[in-house]
C-alpha cells in the first residue's frame, strides 16, 4: 500500500526538523501513544493503543532512521506487531522544504500489512491512515505552537499509519509502523 501527503507548517524548517527528531514531541503528537523512546542503535521504539474497524490492539514497533539529510529529511523504515491483530512493515521518505508561510513537510510511504488488519480491506485501512496522518500533524503543529494537544481516545488507526503520519510518523513509520 502506498500513501503520500503533505502539510504546510507555519514554522521555520529548522524548528520542524528539530521536532521531528524529538521523542517527546513525537510521543505527544501520536494519538494513543503509550510510550515512545529513542533506542541506542538509532531510531525509536513505541507502543500505541489503536483500533481500526473491529480490530483493537496494543501495537509495538521499532523504526530506524536512514538517509539523514538535516534539515531536509530522512527515510524511516520499520516494523510493528499487534499480536493476533496483525503486523506491518514498511518505509517512508519524509522531506522538508521552505514554503510560503513556513515549511512544507511531505511524505511518501509504502507499507505491507498482514493478519486481521489485511482482512479488513485496503480502502478502510488507507482512509484511516490518511485520517491518522491529519490528526498527527494537527497535534504536532499545536505542540510546536506551544499549545497542549487535545486528549484523544484510543486512536482508530493501524500502526503502519505512523508511516503516513511521520515522524511521522507522521510520516510515522510516523506512527512507528504499529499496524
Amino acid at each position: 500500500m502506498k500513501l503520500t501527503g503533505e502539510k504546510i507548517l507555519p514554522l521555520p524548517q529548522a524548528k520542524v526538523w528539530q521536532a521531528l527528531n524529538d521523542p517527546e514531541v513525537l510521543r505527544q503528537s501520536i494519538p494513543g501513544c503509550e510510550s515512545f523512546e529513542a533506542i541506542p542503535s538509532g531510531g525509536y521504539r513505541a507502543t500505541v493503543a489503536s483500533r481500526i474497524g473491529p480490530v483493537q490492539a496494543r501495537f509495538q514497533g521499532v523504526v530506524r532512521l536512514s538517509e539523514l539529510d538535516p534539515p531536509n529529511g530522512y527515510t524511516l523504515s520499520g516494523e510493528g506487531s499487534g499480536g493476533a491483530a496483525g503486523s506491518a512493515k514498511g518505509s517512508a521518505k519524509v522531506r522538508l522544504e521552505p514554503a510560503a508561510g513556513g515549511t512544507r513537510l511531505s511524505w511518501t510511504a509504502d507499507a505491507q500489512i498482514a493478519g486481521k488488519l489485511a482482512q479488513i480491506g485496503s480502502r478502510l485501512v488507507e482512509s484511516t491512515a490518511n485520517m491518522m496522518a491529519g490528526q498527527f500533524f494537527d497535534r504536532f503543529e499545536k505542540i510546536l505552537g506551544g499549545e497542549e494537544p487535545p486528549e484523544k481516545p484510543i486512536m482508530v488507526v493501524p500502526l503502519w499509519a505512523w508511516i503516513a503520519g511521520g515522524a511521522v510518523l507522521a510520516a510515522m513509520l510516523l506512527y512507528l509502523l504499529l499496524v
